[in-house]
């Protein structure tokens, strides 16, 4: 199984959107590196909601629920999807802030390419995450 983080602005659809749906498709990514990403993904798959804009903070788990698959609303085939739904949320949210401060986080993408919306999480760090939300 894999782990990813992926980043989405709360005002344009938050985690409790995807609670709420359970499931939506997790769409709206064009750049380079993060469609690199989403081509990996497998149905199966774990990963981290992570809210950007004011919040910055890792709000819960959402499975992957399909391989990756050409974008409908889009006419370039190279834009992809994957379907994504509702797992679980953290009993407390892991901030930007709280992972700067763990020097076992310094070299994950997160932190060096800021503007990256989908990045794949090592085991290692997945495991301080789910330990740091608890």
């Amino acid at each position: 199984m894999g782990y990813w983080l992926t980043k989405q602005e709360p005002s344009a659809y938050s985690f409790d959107d995807l609670r709420r749906e359970g499931r939506t498709m997790w769409d709206g990514v064009h750049n380079n590196l993060a469609l690199k990403h989403m081509r990996q993904m497998r149905k199966g798959d774990k990963a981290i909601f992570y809210h950007t804009g004011g919040e910055r903070q890792a709000m819960g788990i959402m499975s992957i629920i399909s391989d990756p698959y050409p974008n409908p609303e889009e006419e370039n085939p190279r834009f992809i999807v994957v379907d994504v739904e509702y797992d679980s949320a953290f009993a407390k949210p892991v901030t930007l802030e709280d992972m700067k401060m763990r020097p076992d986080f310094a070299q994950w993408e997160l932190l060096r390419i800021s503007r990256l919306s989908v990045m794949p999480v090592p085991d290692n760090i997945w495991d301080a995450i789910m330990s740091m939300s608890r």
